[in-house]
């Protein structure tokens, strides 16, 4: 579904991501882990036509979308829900979330869209009026994710999805992320809880200072000695 080659990416004269090369089947969870610097981010922003990079070839589907805008991009069913959640805080949950439809033109089927995401996260109903702002850091996590369900997605990129929340949240987070993956949504995880995705995804990439040096099953990386001493804190 999605091919990423050899891109390379500058901020200045620091050259953040080197030669980047990896695949997303259609289906699949793959995450991509790496500690802070890394380009886990830079490298979403570069898919979502977020910030340029200088070279590299980009396809989705088969189709070359290197020069595609952002708007497009989620028109063709490329969402981003983004690291520190972005919700629009002085909106209620309700607009949050139909937002996230702005690109879907099929009006008659938005009910059933609020329905889906009020399937995973019932707590969005029953906050449905309340401004978003006012919602704690774990169900303003559900909105973006939420939000991003609404612009039908058929692959679904996850920045740091469980930064900042307490365990029992996380858990949910990545449960409901296997849901939507279940119901024929493509993800890519980009998290820094390198235990938590792994155990989500079936691939996975390690980045170390813009670079992939490590590739394979998540099941493979999970038991992996090199990653575990990074990583997994054994």
């Amino acid at each position: 579904m999605l091919k990423v080659d050899n891109m390379n990416l500058f901020y200045g004269a620091i050259h953040a991501l080197r030669d980047i090369s990896f695949h997303v089947n259609k289906g699949e969870i793959v995450t991509l882990i790496g500690a802070n610097g890394a380009g886990k981010t830079s490298i979403l922003h570069a898919i979502s036509s977020l910030i340029p990079y200088k070279s590299g070839e980009l396809y989705f589907d088969g189709r070359d979308i290197k020069k595609t805008s952002a708007h497009e991009l989620v028109s063709m069913g490329i969402v981003q829900v983004p690291e520190g959640r972005r919700i629009f805080s002085r909106m209620s949950v309700m607009e949050n979330l139909e937002m996230g439809a702005f690109s879907n033109h099929d009006k008659s089927g938005q009910a059933k869209d609020f329905e889906r995401v009020f399937e995973h996260f019932p707590r969005l109903k029953e906050r449905r009026k309340q401004m978003a702002g006012t919602l704690s850091g774990g169900e303003q996590q559900m909105l973006a994710m939420g939000r991003g369900i609404m612009s039908r997605p058929k692959l679904l990129m996850l920045d740091e999805p469980s930064m900042g929340l307490a365990p029992l949240l996380v858990q949910e987070i990545f449960t409901i992320t296997r849901e939507i993956n279940e119901e024929g949504v493509t993800v890519l995880l980009v998290e820094q809880n390198a235990h938590m995705a792994l155990s989500t995804a079936n691939r996975a990439y390690v980045l170390e200072t813009g670079r992939i040096v490590k590739q394979g099953l998540a099941s493979d990386l999970l038991k992996d000695e090199d990653v575990k001493k990074a990583y997994l804190g054994t």
